[in-house]
């Protein structure tokens, strides 16, 4: 391992920049993880146009030598101060967020919820870090993590399947905020994106039953069926909420994933949800949303919404991939070098090829 490396570099918004740099240092309780797959998240594509949720030095990432990226796995080849919990060569998938260990959601477990989200910066150091929002990610050829971010990565576990437990590891987040007890339970997953076919994985691993999933487009359902989905609807041929209704003898399903977030999914989520049944918000809305908040209150339903994959989820989603229960890389459909990070994230947004899962290999070729 050489003293230098590349990275990418968030100079202004959609201005990515590859430099050299040097590879950083681990510092007390942290280790030095080359980068072996990291995964394109939609996170990554609103952070690279408009900044938010990434904050550095208490201000938008521009400009400020900012590597985004955050959903990968790779190998640790060095090990800070006093570490002695992994070893040089342990492969490795992380967890995004190691909040501050002392507000009062980090000591709650609630670390992705960090109230010192962000102050990682001088004169305003509270110890918080979550890698590719406030301090330096994966889309670059090695990364710095606390050691409560490790995972280890099962033996003859694929690079690009360990990365994809991060992905994993939200939809785990999710249910388990919703009570984690899906075993026999009815639950609708809208929007077959990466984190909604992924949870319809989990929730059938989890013992859910049915598994509904909703989407608009016939490839991605397909492959929710094989990831572990009893039922597949199309929004474009049938009425969702109808649908869920039917199957449900009119009772409506005791779990809602929402993965579209959208006005209209939100508000088909209340509509599908049973009386005192549960409704996860997993996407992020771009805006403000007119939704049926009396319906919702009127039924008892409870909502929630969830950041990122905490309270050890991606442990536990890796533990379910190590079982087999489901086969992560159903979603991974094209692969890119470093250097090619911008054809990789024009892929990823305008889904070319039917593009799911974009996976970066930073040190080596992708395969073929």
């Amino acid at each position: 391992m050489g003293k230098r490396m590349q990275a990418w570099e968030l100079d202004a918004p959609e201005g990515l920049t590859l430099r050299e740099r040097d590879v950083p240092k681990p510092g007390c309780s942290e280790v030095l993880v080359r980068i072996d797959a990291v995964a394109i998240c939609a996170t990554d594509l609103d952070v690279i146009a408009n900044g938010p949720p990434a904050l550095i030095n208490g201000k938008l990432p521009f400009g400020q030598n900012f590597t985004p990226g955050h959903e990968y796995m790779g190998t640790i080849v060095g090990l800070g101060p006093e570490v002695d919990e992994y070893a040089v060569g342990e492969r490795v998938a992380v967890e995004i967020h190691a909040g501050c260990g002392q507000c009062k959601r980090c000591r709650g477990g609630m670390y992705t919820s960090c109230l010192n989200y962000g102050r990682n910066y001088p004169g305003h150091d509270k110890g918080h870090r979550a890698n590719g929002f406030t301090t330096n990610g994966g889309f670059a050829q090695y990364a710095i993590n606390h050691i409560n971010t490790l995972v280890r990565v099962p033996q003859g576990m694929s690079d690009a399947e360990a990365a994809l437990a991060v992905t994993a590891g939200t939809s785990m987040y999710g249910f388990t905020e919703m009570g984690g007890l899906v075993a026999g339970e009815s639950v609708a997953i809208i929007g077959p994106g990466p984190i909604g076919l992924l949870a319809a994985a989990v929730a059938k691993a989890l013992g859910a039953d049915p598994v509904i999933l909703i989407g608009t487009r016939e490839n991605r359902l397909q492959i929710g069926a094989k990831l572990g989905a009893d039922s597949l609807l199309n929004a474009r041929v049938t009425d969702p909420v109808e649908a869920v209704l039917a199957a449900t003898g009119g009772k409506g399903v005791d779990y809602v994933m929402e993965c579209a977030g959208t006005e209209q999914s939100i508000n088909q989520a209340i509509h599908m949800c049973s009386r005192g049944g549960k409704i996860c918000l997993a996407a992020f809305p771009h805006g403000l949303a007119s939704i049926d908040l009396a319906r919702a209150v009127m039924n008892n339903i409870y909502m929630y919404g969830i950041r990122g994959e905490g309270k050890s989820a991606v442990s536990r989603a890796m533990a379910l991939m190590k079982a087999r229960r489901f086969d992560a890389t159903l979603i991974h459909t094209h692969s890119f070098g470093l250097e090619d990070l911008p054809e990789a994230l024009r892929h990823a947004r305008e889904r070319i090829d039917g593009a799911i899962k974009v996976i970066l290999t930073p040190n080596s070729n992708p395969n073929p």
